[in-house]
């Protein structure tokens, strides 16, 4: 039952993974290292987090101002 949980809370993370992708694309923002967190996912019972990781400072700004 453990295992089935956690293949669901990956498969869900990489859905919000990919949606975020979608819609950050939809604003002309891309960031390079989106994706799961491998550190999360390596744990005995996985909670994956989303990794944001870098971005440029004009990537920043143009989140910044999206998320205005």
């Amino acid at each position: 039952m453990e295992a089935r949980h956690s293949a669901l809370c990956a498969e869900e993370a990489e859905d919000a993974v990919k949606e975020l992708r979608a819609e950050l694309a939809k604003a002309g923002i891309v960031l390079p290292s989106l994706g799961l967190d491998p550190v999360s996912l390596a744990r005995e019972a996985p909670c994956p987090l989303v990794e944001l990781g870098r971005c440029s400072v004009e990537t920043a700004r143009r989140l910044a101002a999206v998320l205005r």
